[in-house]
């Protein structure tokens, strides 16, 4: 792992409530993810991959380190691969000692929206800005690799990415952003044990995914919303073939009627959206008409926008977590 120096001017975060910061505190983040466009697996020797989903929703990690520590301490309590994580990136920095570990997120646990990806990213990034080095997406790729599998959201784009492996495929570029009107079918889902789970697709399922992949990378470069969404919708079919999603007939039957680009889908989570290019004089109208139609459905409905072109994907001007959120407890690990 190549660990470069920290230089200020390539930085881009704010101080936090105006102060000045020190080299011994530090902060990062990471943005989520709206399920993905295409999750499945190739022929042959391809395996699992993924092609990310990126959205407009954020964790956020402060790390003080304490080289006299011998642990590192985090709230919520329940955040212990992050520790984990802050731990190794320690290490792999060449540091030792420990610290205190804050994260806050705007992304909801266990909906497939990337939560548990986008701290551990968030983390390595505030390890690295405490100590005054950076990490790049590959190394924080090594630093994720055997803690749990990954959404790919170390890319400033949409990737093309092995998330059981932890390991770059390709980087596939931006398109223009979305609007999702999401709808999530209630419950949670834990990554881990779906993945142990889940049925292997049938050999003409993996050649389909193949080639469902070439048409994913084709839109991407060619910025063809319509035939992205066509592809984010075939994925979500296919995975209604493993994994139930009583929700997804009248998903499809409302993005019909308002002329939406297509279904994308949590293929480990609980989220199906329906998707509309953000930037539409029309899409306003056609995400009230949908979301008053699913308010019929049992579950619950929002509004999420993809990241794309023109977009700050670091999310530029840190909004500093707020003093008096609650907080847990700290817990040593």
């Amino acid at each position: 792992m190549t660990v470069q120096p920290y230089t200020p001017e390539l930085d881009g975060l704010a101080e936090p409530d105006g102060l000045p910061r020190t080299r011994s505190a530090g902060v990062g983040r990471a943005f989520g993810t709206f399920g993905e466009l295409l999750q499945g697996v190739l022929p042959g020797t391809g395996g699992h991959f993924m092609v990310t989903s990126p959205v407009a929703a954020w964790s956020t990690a402060t790390f003080a380190h304490e080289p006299d520590s011998t642990s590192i301490h985090v709230a919520p309590r329940h955040k212990r691969k992050a520790a984990k994580l802050a731990q190794r990136a320690l290490r792999a920095a060449g540091h030792s000692g420990g610290g205190q570990l804050r994260i806050g997120s705007e992304l909801p646990e266990g909906k497939g929206m990337a939560s548990s990806s986008a701290d551990l990213v968030a983390t390595a990034r505030a390890v690295a800005d405490a100590l005054g080095v950076r990490f790049t997406p590959a190394d924080i790729e090594a630093l994720l690799r055997g803690i749990e599998p990954s959404d790919g959201v170390m890319y400033d784009e949409i990737v093309a990415f092995s998330h059981r492996e932890v390991r770059l495929r390709e980087r596939l570029g931006t398109v223009p952003s979305m609007t999702v009107i999401a709808y999530d079918e209630g419950g949670q889902v834990d990554t881990i044990s779906h993945n142990h789970a889940a049925t292997a697709p049938s050999a003409p399922e993996q050649r389909e995914y193949a080639g469902l992949l070439d048409q994913a990378r084709d839109a991407i470069r060619a910025s063809d919303l319509r035939a992205l969404g066509r592809v984010a919708t075939r994925s979500a079919e296919l995975n209604a073939r493993h994994m139930p999603r009583p929700s997804l007939p009248t998903l499809q039957r409302i993005c019909r009627d308002i002329d939406g680009l297509g279904i994308a889908c949590a293929h480990s989570g609980t989220m199906l959206g329906i998707l509309l290019p953000h930037d539409d004089p029309e899409t306003s109208l056609k995400a009230e008409i949908a979301l008053a139609a699913c308010a019929s459905l049992p579950g619950t409905t929002m509004l999420h926008r993809s990241l794309g072109h023109g977009d700050d994907w670091s999310y530029g001007g840190l909004r500093p977590l707020a003093a008096s959120a609650p907080v847990a407890a700290p817990t040593s690990v």
